[in-house]
């Protein structure tokens, strides 16, 4: 599923990505450090290409990954149709810096 590791388990970064990705087309926007939102936005992006489909196989798809009826059903009814017309390159990442506590770069990951 990921190609970082993060510093964690197989399981722990898959319930880690499902909760980001849940999060991320819930509100369309979030703050992460850089090396989550670049995982992400390869998963987003993969999601976002799936609910273009629409159809009844692609959405439980969607469910099976993500886990979160009330997202996939924002993802499939109002994300998904304003990239009808677009080939990828749904999302944007920008940097905000280091976080205070611990000096991690901070990045929003956002859609288009």
């Amino acid at each position: 599923m990921s190609q970082r590791k993060l510093g964690r388990n197989s399981g722990a970064r898959k319930a880690l990505f499902r909760s980001i990705l849940s999060s991320f087309f819930k509100h369309e926007r979030i703050e992460t450090t850089e090396a989550k939102a670049k995982e992400t936005r390869s998963l987003a992006e993969k999601l976002i290409t799936l609910a273009k489909r629409g159809d009844l196989a692609a959405r439980r798809q969607a469910i099976a990954d993500i886990g979160d009826e009330e997202a996939v059903k924002k993802l499939f009814d109002e994300i998904a149709g304003k990239y009808t017309g677009r080939n990828g390159g749904y999302t944007r990442i920008l940097k905000l810096g280091v976080r205070k506590g611990d000096a991690a770069p901070m990045a929003i990951l956002e859609l288009v």
